[in-house]
């Protein structure tokens, strides 16, 4: 026995007898927003952390500048390494 037609329904005729619906209407409404202080917090935080992480720990234009500057015999005297000194000591809140 062989099947000629599963049935008689054609499937574009689904398509084609869909009735279109009304397009004029338009619907307007304003999105708004809100982020909490510690979603700005927490970005501020992200921001942050990403300089950080792009930022080098040692500035190597600072070291050759100070490299160029020992070179000269007369840089280092008692006044520049006093002050240095100072420096290091309030670094470290001493």
């Amino acid at each position: 026995m062989m099947v000629d037609k599963l049935s008689s329904v054609n499937p574009l005729n689904n398509i084609q007898n869909t009735r279109r619906t009304n397009t004029k209407e338009v619907y307007s409404a304003q999105d708004s927003i809100n982020v909490s202080d510690e979603a700005k917090i927490a970005a501020e935080a992200y921001y942050l952390d990403q300089i950080a992480k792009e930022t080098p720990d040692v500035r190597e234009d600072l070291v050759a500048s100070i490299k160029e500057k020992i070179k000269d015999p007369n840089y280092l005297n008692e006044t520049v390494i006093n002050s240095t000194a100072d420096r290091i000591l309030a670094a470290y809140g001493l």
